[in-house]
């Protein structure tokens, strides 16, 4: 049961240029980099909060 975990799957959808740099921070701590990259992620609080936190720039797949 502990082996299958819930995930998460995130495409970044607009560029963080421009944004701030706390949100470019979060962008490359959830592992995405460029434009339209897909990043499967651990459905845990700290990622739901980071998504929250830059959730203009990224789309829940």
């Amino acid at each position: 049961m502990a082996s299958q975990q819930n995930t998460v799957k995130l495409q970044l959808v607009r560029s963080p240029i421009g944004t701030k740099e706390s949100h470019r921070a979060t962008v490359r701590g959830l592992g995405l980099r460029k434009v339209n990259s897909v990043s499967e992620l651990q459905d845990t609080p700290a990622v739901r909060g980071m998504i929250n936190k830059i959730s203009y720039l990224v789309k829940v797949l």
